[in-house]
C-alpha cells in the first residue's frame, strides 16, 4: 500500500472523502496539504482529527524527505478540477476552462462522465475531453 492509498483509507476512516494531495513551498518551508471533503462540508475538527490520525503515518513514510508542515483542509469553494471524481463532483457549479488550444470557457458544469465534460456557456453548450483540457477550476461570482 503505498502512501496515498493509506491517507485516503484514514480519511475515509473519518467519513470524508481524500480530494487531492498538493505539494507547495512557501517562505522556504514545505507543505504537505491533504485537502479533503465529506457531504455537509468539512469543518475545522474534522480536519483535526484526520491531521492527528494521518501525521503518524507521514512520520513512518517523510514524504517531502525532509522538514515539512502538515495542512488538512477543503480544497475550498474555488479548487481546481483534476480528476474525473473532481467534475462529477461539480455538476451544477460554475467553472472555468482552459483547453490545449488556449481557448478559455467559462460557464455552468451541466454533466461530467469518465470521458468528458459538457460545459453551458454564453454561446451555448461545450463539450470537453479530458485530453484536451490544461487546467480548470470552480469559481464563484462575487
Amino acid at each position: 500500500m503505498n502512501l496515498e492509498e493509506s491517507i485516503r483509507i484514514t480519511v475515509e476512516g473519518c467519513d470524508a472523502m481524500l480530494y487531492d494531495i498538493v505539494t507547495a513551498k512557501e517562505h522556504n518551508r514545505n507543505i504537505y496539504r491533504v485537502l479533503v471533503t465529506a457531504k455537509g462540508g468539512i469543518n475545522l475538527d474534522k480536519c483535526a482529527e484526520i491531521s492527528r490520525l494521518i501525521s503518524p503515518i507521514l512520520d513512518l513514510n517523510e514524504p517531502l524527505n525532509g522538514d515539512y508542515i502538515l495542512e488538512v483542509s477543503s480544497p475550498g469553494i474555488e479548487r481546481k478540477l483534476k480528476y474525473p471524481h473532481h467534475y462529477l463532483g461539480s455538476v451544477g457549479e460554475k467553472i472555468k476552462v482552459k483547453n490545449i488550444a488556449t481557448e478559455v470557457f467559462r460557464g455552468e458544469l451541466l454533466s461530467a462522465n469518465n470521458d468528458n465534460i459538457v460545459i453551458k456557456t454564453e454561446f451555448g453548450e461545450e463539450t470537453l475531453d479530458y485530453d484536451s483540457i490544461l487546467s480548470a477550476a470552480t469559481y464563484f461570482e462575487w
